[in-house]
């Protein structure tokens, strides 16, 4: 006999029985474990899944056949109005399981989706979704916890030896919780800096020299603080792949904070000062012009023009270089996580 749940970074493995009399007490655990098969299965391909596809409405149907296997366990179970002879604790703690369960991978899950959707828009709202996914899961981990704890204690009652769960699928299930736990860590380090560069980047497009300055000493900022933590980062199986590339994009964010933004403010200063002067030169006639303000004209002339061509270079090498590196990224962590979670 073995212990029937694991805990799950999505949404976990389900215990169940059906309507009908029994024998022994190791023949209503062993039927409970039967049931508890379906469950497992759905939960794992559901997570699979997850993992391996980004198919919205695939893994969508999953999640809702998840639920169904839920729903058709819980009727059986409630259908067992006596339990194992009148005994009916473990049963009824089985029911409370699987009614929170379905509740957390059905509302809640639904407020999860919801917040995916804008949790690009800002670090705090991707910080948020992920401690709400987070909360998710550590709910039906406490209720799996209460239910093995009622599981011994029924076993001990009837002198029933009950071992961990050696299972194959349990072991996947175990694997898959500490990658994506793993992966998750490297995501909000990336994601903080990304996301920052992104604001920074439109700040650029718009000629917003505050709003430049500003987000580059935010920028270098985050991206200190990202070294800081791969310095203490325990990689799974120590993989360095994702911890690389998390750092190559912590390196070209503090690159860019600490030369393309000052670089980008002296330009625009720059040409902020020549249209100035263009503008006082344009509202006097040839005559009223003085010799000092031509020169000066000319001068910032010349300067706009021999600066303009490197600004542009700069400019193209670090958008080049930006999007090598958030893709270098990207695919690093879909590799990650394909190498480490099982496909079936």
């Amino acid at each position: 006999m073995k212990t029937f749940l694991t805990a799950f970074v999505f949404f976990l493995i389900a215990t169940l029985s059906n309507a009908q009399e029994f024998k022994t007490p190791v023949d209503y655990l062993n039927y409970i474990d039967k049931e508890t098969d379906i469950i497992s299965k759905s939960t794992w391909k559901y997570t699979t899944t997850v993992a391996h596809t980004k198919n919205a409405r695939r893994i969508d149907a999953n999640r809702k056949s998840l639920i169904k296997s839920i729903q058709n366990a819980t009727k059986k179970i409630e259908a067992l109005k006596d339990g194992y002879k009148g005994d009916v604790e473990y049963r009824d703690q089985l029911l409370a399981y699987l009614s929170i369960s379905e509740k957390q991978i059905n509302q809640e899950y639904e407020k999860i989706i919801d917040m995916q959707e804008v949790a690009e828009q800002s670090y705090d709202e991707m910080e948020a979704y992920i401690m709400t996914r987070d909360l998710v899961n550590k709910k039906i981990n406490e209720e799996i916890e209460k239910l093995n704890a009622n599981q011994k204690i029924f076993a001990n009652k009837y002198n029933i030896q009950i071992g961990e769960d050696t299972s194959e699928l349990g072991k996947k299930m175990k694997l898959s919780n500490e990658v994506f736990e793993n992966q998750t860590q490297l995501y909000l380090i990336f994601f903080k800096v990304n996301y920052t560069e992104s604001v920074l980047s439109k700040a650029i497009e718009s000629n917003d020299i505050s709003a430049i300055q500003q987000n580059s000493n935010a920028l270098e900022q985050y991206s200190n603080e990202g070294m800081e933590k791969l310095k203490t980062f325990k990689p799974f199986k120590n993989d360095m792949s994702l911890v690389l590339a998390t750092k190559k994009v912590l390196e070209f964010t503090k690159k860019e904070a600490l030369e393309l933004a000052p670089t980008t403010v002296s330009f625009m200063m720059l040409n902020q000062k020549f249209q100035e002067s263009k503008k006082v030169i344009d509202n006097k006639s040839a005559s009223s012009r003085t010799k000092e303000e031509i020169d000066n004209f000319n001068k910032l002339v010349n300067e706009v023009n021999n600066e303009v061509g490197n600004y542009n270079k700069t400019i193209n090498e670090f958008n080049v270089n930006r999007s090598n590196t958030i893709n270098n990224w990207n695919v690093t962590s879909e590799n990650f996580i394909a190498k480490y979670v099982p496909i079936d």
